[in-house]
């Protein structure tokens, strides 16, 4: 899919625009998140808008250490062949949190013949769009993200210290005003660079964990666009955290004694008319409201390594920690894994609660919207939506380990129609290296490959 006349002339516009530019960096999502790219000088910049750069296909499946996946097809056994990287519909973006001025340009991965490469997690949240396209259907989606801004300088972990006080106070702040005072400067300098970047941030809110906030992302109806917003995001927030000398993580449990950071994911669906399918007029939602979330139950347990695909995730999935461990679903009630909000019916939405903050944005959605749809296209029917305390009741479990989800990642049906076989494989082959490696390092060892790379 190459960019179109307006879309390449837009970007070179925007060079013209901003001359203090010197360099850019095209950078793509691995599998893990990771931004992989070149940097190019600024007068070298009209190739890759027009033509694209190139690097190999198995640059988009390394493991979290940046290694080579061992046995996978697309290293020795295909000779390590490259695929054509062009730019997404997004163009060049400022770079805030570096001192020179720097412009992003987000790609994708593409063969030489001009099919979207597979295993590329954009395409993959494409493809899931695609089905909804051809069902006269239109995803709504916003997204919540949790961080922790940690001072990452000493032996231990810890919450960095007020750069107003100079205090540092080590208890939960939920919903405190003074705590988001606190660091007014990196959220006044943060909200300022998503302005530049074009990245919808709205409410921000201080929860429950040590050094911990949550960001919402405005909702729109480019599910694209909204993953994009969030992969941009966490990249902005670690860069710009440095900048004002602590860390931002978005590692799912930092801390041992506090809540893990999630992302939770809202979305509705509207039909050719512009009208919310979910919405039947009253409290309980549509029939398609029900049938979307069976669907998201019954691809939860092989979802789960997408939501959590982490060594460190599984330390945020435990029973009374803020995150859901049963495989459930209710009205306004937070302890379930699918909640469905109350208010005006004309917004009657779903909200998946499982994923924690380390997720791949990308693969993060289209899990949620592929189970949807697969339930919308199936008319599946839930089971009764519970009531009380999710933890206390006897349910079906989401996977607790790592070992478990990869194995329901690789067999789950929902799971491939959802994901291209091949994305599916080097997924698993990723998450087992990883598996394996991991359990060589300490958790202080572990702590500290993720802090900074989720």
């Amino acid at each position: 899919m190459d960019p179109t006349r307006q879309q390449v002339s837009d970007m070179h516009n925007w060079l013209r625009k901003h001359p203090q530019v010197r360099t850019i960096r095209v950078a793509a999502a691995d599998l893990n998140g990771q931004a992989r790219g070149k940097r190019i000088p600024t007068r070298f910049a009209d190739k890759a808008v027009e033509e694209g750069t190139r690097f190999p296909l198995s640059v988009l499946n390394l493991d979290i250490w940046g290694e080579d996946i061992e046995n996978s097809p697309l290293v020795f056994e295909s000779g390590d062949a490259d695929g054509v990287l062009k730019p997404t519909e997004r163009g060049f973006l400022p770079m805030p949190w570096l001192d020179a001025p720097t412009a992003l340009l987000p790609i994708w991965m593409f063969r030489d013949n001009g099919r979207p490469y597979e295993g590329d997690p954009r395409h993959a949240l494409r493809a899931v769009l695609d089905r909804y396209t051809a069902r006269g259907l239109t995803p709504v989606c916003a997204l919540e993200l949790e961080f922790f801004l940690i001072d990452d300088s000493g032996r231990n972990l810890q919450i960095p210290a007020s750069p107003r006080s100079g205090k540092r106070r080590k208890s939960a702040e939920t919903l405190s005003i003074r705590a988001l005072d606190q660091f007014d400067t990196f959220f006044t300098d943060l909200y300022d660079a998503c302005e530049e970047m074009d990245i919808p941030a709205d409410t921000a809110i201080s929860e429950a964990g040590l050094g911990q906030f949550e960001i919402n992302l405005m909702h729109g109806d480019d599910a694209l666009r909204a993953a994009d917003d969030a992969w941009l995001f966490k990249m902005l927030v670690k860069g710009l955290a440095r900048r004002h000398g602590f860390a931002a993580s978005f590692m799912a449990k930092p801390y041992e004694d506090y809540a893990g950071s999630g992302l939770h994911m809202h979305f509705s669906v509207l039909d050719g008319e512009g009208n919310n399918i979910f919405d039947d007029g009253g409290p309980k939602g549509s029939d398609a409201l029900r049938h979307a979330v069976a669907g998201c139950l019954d691809a939860m347990r092989g979802s789960t390594l997408i939501f959590a695909p982490h060594a460190n995730s599984y330390d945020r999935l435990v029973p009374g920690a803020h995150a859901p461990t049963g495989i459930s679903w209710a009205y306004e009630n937070r302890t379930s894994a699918i909640r469905i909000p109350s208010g005006n019916p004309a917004g009657r939405r779903i909200e998946h609660r499982v994923a924690g903050g380390d997720v791949n944005p990308y693969l993060m959605v289209a899990a949620i919207l592929g189970a949807a749809l697969n339930g919308l296209e199936d008319a599946a029917d839930p089971p009764a939506p519970i009531t009380g305390n999710a933890y206390a009741a006897d349910l079906p479990r989401i996977p607790t380990d790592w070992a478990a989800a990869i194995d329901a990642f690789e067999t789950d049906a929902q799971i491939a129609r959802i994901f291209h076989a091949d994305l599916i494989r080097n997924f698993v082959l990723t998450k087992r290296q990883e598996l394996r490696d991991m359990d060589d390092l300490s958790p202080a060892e572990r702590v500290e490959i993720y802090l900074d790379t989720v």
